[in-house]
């Protein structure tokens, strides 16, 4: 019994402290000074009184009680947290009682009274309620805007704690990837180091069993050799690209201002005899100045120029290079009209040692692509491909800007 009582009154607590009675309050105060001002009216004009004297007070009375009515309407368009609601209330009744109880102190006070007191206390009540309603509609703005504050203030302190985490994931994920390319530069240059002297003897002694016993091998004998050393020298060559591929991250220099022009100036003088042998012809617009590493920048530029010049099909070499800015990134393209790449191939060649064509189409180690993506990445850029079989092949990669040239 007991517990059914205690439940009852946090019920009827609940329901006195909800949204929808505080607007109800201040609906149904504001309508009764409206029908109070009414009677009033009837009343008094049943007596004989004076029109304006009737109306003049019955406004007094319920033009308060209209603004209520108003105000209860209006409060769900305010700022106000609907939780404020009953404060506002609150404040009306407040407003009211405290007029009434000024009221009769004044009239209990000796040789003081007030003439009419029910009209006095009608008057003076109903703008007590709308003077309670001001300064409760601003007591809930204040309390809304603390308690707006005051989630914000959570919400950032959560969003703090996320981005911590964040950082902390981050930076742990950083220690393993430096740790990672640690390795795998340990692992490379171990295996480069360990590898190249058996396939320098191998190469070496094939080569002396070609001079020694030539004579005596016939000639798929004489070819087999010629196999076996150029495996030899593939291998090295893989070596080799896969040591330069895991020294990216932890053997470039400091990203510092770089004028492509004079990178790629440095690349026409490395492919000099073999622009000149293929007939090729390398157009270019003016490049950029940007914040990168010059031997890696000049290492991406000629793996992109050597395979627009080895995949240009039957035809002469045609290669354009261009730059487009977008706010701080500069976007460099290399352009060839060669066979082309099959859009379904475009994202594994930049996988390392995936390659599309057989040795005896196209020499490669399948790693330059592979170098490129991660020189690009180093630079903290993206690489892409646009091409068409028919149209050529699009590289495009992106740098950030040095800001303008020195004058």
């Amino acid at each position: 019994m007991w517990k059914r009582y205690g439940r009852a009154r946090v019920t009827r607590w609940r329901n006195l402290t909800s949204p929808a009675w505080g607007r109800r309050t201040i609906v149904g105060l504001g309508g009764l000074y409206v029908a109070l001002a009414s009677g009033w009216a009837i009343q008094h004009l049943a007596l004989g009184r004076p029109v304006s004297n009737v109306l003049l007070v019955s406004l007094f009375i319920g033009l308060p009680g209209l603004g209520l009515v108003y105000g209860g309407y209006r409060l769900p368009r305010t700022d106000i947290d609907p939780t404020f609601y009953p404060t506002v209330a609150g404040w009306c009744l407040a407003g009211t009682g405290l007029m009434y109880v000024s009221l009769v102190v004044y009239q209990f006070e000796p040789g003081e009274s007030i003439s009419e007191p029910i009209r006095g206390l009608l008057v003076l009540t109903a703008f007590g309620s709308v003077a309670g309603y001001g300064v409760g509609v601003y007591d809930a703005l204040a309390r809304t805007r603390a308690v707006d504050l005051e989630r914000r203030n959570r919400e950032l302190e959560r969003t703090e704690a996320e981005l911590q985490k964040t950082v902390g994931r981050l930076e742990r994920a950083n220690e393993r990837f430096e740790e990672s390319n640690e390795r795998l530069e340990q692992f490379a240059y171990a295996a480069s180091h360990d590898l190249r002297e058996p396939l320098r003897m191998i190469t070496n002694y094939l080569t002396l069993v070609e001079q020694r016993y030539g004579d005596s091998l016939d000639e798929d004998g004489r070819e087999f050799i010629g196999f076996a050393v150029d495996g030899a020298d593939r291998m090295r060559a893989m070596i080799d690209g896969l040591l330069a591929y895991s020294r990216v991250g932890t053997q470039g220099e400091p990203l510092t201002p770089i004028e492509l022009d004079e990178v790629l100036a440095d690349v026409r003088k490395d492919l000099e005899v073999r622009i000149t042998e293929s007939g090729a012809t390398v157009e270019s617009e003016a490049l950029p100045r940007v914040q990168g590493d010059r031997n890696q920048l000049r290492q991406l530029l000629q793996n992109l120029l050597s395979n627009a010049i080895e995949y240009s099909g039957d035809g002469s070499p045609r290669v354009r290079i261009s730059a487009d800015r977008t706010g701080a990134t500069w976007t460099v393209s290399v352009r060839d009209e060669g066979i082309g790449i099959d859009p379904a191939d475009t994202d594994r060649i930049f996988e390392i040692f995936q390659r599309l064509h057989t040795q005896e189409e196209h020499a490669g180690t399948g790693i330059g692509l592979a170098l490129c993506k991660r020189i690009v990445e180093r630079h903290g850029g993206t690489i892409r491909v646009d091409s068409d079989p028919s149209e050529g092949t699009t590289f495009s990669f992106t740098l950030q800007a040095a800001g303008d040239r020195p004058t």
